[in-house]
């Protein structure tokens, strides 16, 4: 895996960090193509990120009365 990847694959992280995200798994696998006749490897990045988002409190009045017996209250 060559130095190129590896600074592409940070500046993703970069990115998405930037939008307010939280990085929780990377994954960066580095191969020739297949599909492809040229020399060159390439490269797939795999992120998971989360990001929570505030709740409306009447949205959650809502979720209450909606009469499922199987919701966790």
């Amino acid at each position: 895996m060559d130095d190129e990847m590896l600074a592409d694959q940070r500046r993703l992280v970069e990115l998405i960090e930037a939008e307010g995200w939280d990085v929780t798994d990377l994954e960066i696998s580095a191969y020739d193509s297949p599909w492809a006749d040229e020399d060159d490897p390439e490269a797939t990045v795999t992120i998971t990120a989360r990001r929570p988002y505030e709740g409306d409190d009447d949205e959650d009045d809502a979720d209450e009365d909606d009469g499922n017996p199987f919701r966790l209250k």
